[in-house]
């Protein structure tokens, strides 16, 4: 069974403003920090922010920075993306992951890169009109 099951994807108009949730299916994931990727058709997947387990620190690469928020709702079980001002480069299979090995180190750690997340969703589909 799919650990992390990601939703609120869907179609888009340039402008619009979008929420994705990131839930897990099974286990907790409230301790671990937690990060969020964007796969564009013919592309590599790509880092868009991480959230460490209390929600204290957050971080984001340039390309999304301003337009993208990570928040976390440990009572719930529940990360979620929100996305500003949707751009149609932005269209792409959002997908959340659980950083196992973040337990290690401090409560504001949270990783950039993809190797160190090792629990995936599926993925929501994104796609911005213009």
């Amino acid at each position: 069974q799919v650990p992390l099951v990601e939703s609120g994807g869907g179609l888009v108009q340039a402008g619009d403003s979008l929420t994705l949730s990131c839930a897990a299916s099974e286990r907790t994931y409230s301790v671990y920090a937690m990060g969020w990727f964007r796969q564009a058709p013919g592309k590599e997947r790509e880092f868009v922010g991480a959230i460490s387990w209390g929600g204290d620190s957050t971080y984001y690469p340039d390309s999304v920075k301003g337009r993208f928020t990570i928040s976390r709702d440990n009572a719930k079980n529940t990360v979620y993306l929100q996305i500003s001002s949707l751009k149609p480069e932005d269209t792409a299979v959002y997908s959340c992951a659980a950083d196992l090995s973040s337990i290690s180190y401090s409560g504001t750690y949270c990783s950039t890169f993809e190797d160190d997340y090792t629990d995936w969703g599926q993925g929501t589909q994104v796609t911005v009109s213009s």
